[in-house]
């Protein structure tokens, strides 16, 4: 079975040490540790991540170097976060969130996943996103949490 490489946005990591997201957060996690799937981090999630509490920098140093791939934020990622502000999906105080959609998209990663109701996992945003997506020659970007991605993994 080929491993789905998964972007995710810094929502995903800090929920490892949320009451309300850990659970789903560290089965997501878990699911990297053991091979299930690629994590893909963009610069941005690393540079959130640097203020992070030190719990949470040491979950993402402790997972395996080849679980994570590295996503650049390069001229294309930054064409299409512009393209999505341009749009009004967002407004440019949310450029960031905008970029980690446009970095999944870029990377052509199988899904983005994220606790982030308001700017990405809500179903107009997602359609939104998708359509300029399509209109730039990327395709669908699945857009999930992290329980829809490591629901029903256990069953294979």
């Amino acid at each position: 079975m080929k491993k789905l490489r998964v972007y995710a946005d810094t929502s995903v990591i800090g929920g490892c040490f949320d009451e309300e997201f850990r659970e789903d957060s560290l089965r997501f996690i878990d699911s990297v540790r053991g091979g299930l799937h690629q994590l893909l981090l963009s610069e941005i999630v690393i540079a959130e991540l640097e203020k992070a509490p030190e719990n949470v920098i040491a979950l993402l140093r402790a997972l395996p170097r080849r679980a994570v791939e590295r996503v650049p934020i390069d001229a294309s990622v930054l064409y299409l976060r512009d393209a999505y502000l341009k749009a009004r999906i967002l407004t440019p105080r949310w450029a960031d969130d905008a970029a980690h959609v446009a970095a999944a998209t870029v990377a052509r990663a199988d899904a983005i996943v994220s606790w982030n109701f308001r700017h990405i996992v809500r179903l107009d945003k997602m359609k939104a996103y998708n359509r300029i997506n399509v209109l730039e020659g990327y395709g669908i970007l699945t857009i999930v949490t992290p329980k829809e991605v490591v629901a029903g993994a256990e069953d294979n």
